[in-house]
C-alpha cells in the first residue's frame, strides 16, 4: 500500500502558465520512474491560484526520488515557479468541504 499525498503550488508571479505545465508533468515522470502508483493523479485551483495536486507514492519511493537527478531536476524547476503552502493557508480549507476548481492533467 502506497502514501497519499496532497500537496500545494503558490505560483510565483508570471510563473502560472509554467507551473500548471509542471503539474501536468509531474506524476508521469514519477510513474515512468515507478515511484508512484497506478491510481490517477488529481489537481485542483485554489480561488487564489495555488494548485492543489493528489498522488499517491509508491512504498518507500520517496527516498528513491531524492535520490533521482531526474526528480531533482523537475523539483528545481517547481521551485523556480512556486512556492510550497501547507493547505491550510488555503481559504477554502476553512470550510467543512473544500471545495476547489479541477484541472485537466
Amino acid at each position: 500500500m502506497g502514501s497519499m499525498v496532497i500537496v500545494a503550488y503558490r505560483p510565483k508571479p508570471g510563473q502560472e502558465a509554467e507551473l500548471e505545465a509542471l503539474v501536468r508533468e509531474h506524476a508521469p515522470c514519477l510513474r515512468a520512474l515507478g515511484l508512484v502508483t497506478e491510481r490517477p493523479a488529481q489537481a485542483m485551483r485554489a480561488k487564489d491560484g495555488t494548485i492543489v495536486e493528489v498522488f499517491e507514492w509508491k512504498d518507500g519511493a520517496i527516498e528513491a526520488a531524492h535520490n533521482s537527478s531526474r526528480v531533482a531536476e523537475l523539483w528545481e524547476r517547481f521551485a523556480n515557479a512556486c512556492d510550497y503552502v501547507p493547505l491550510r493557508e488555503l481559504r477554502e480549507a476553512e470550510g467543512m468541504f473544500a471545495s476547489f476548481e479541477p484541472m485537466s492533467l
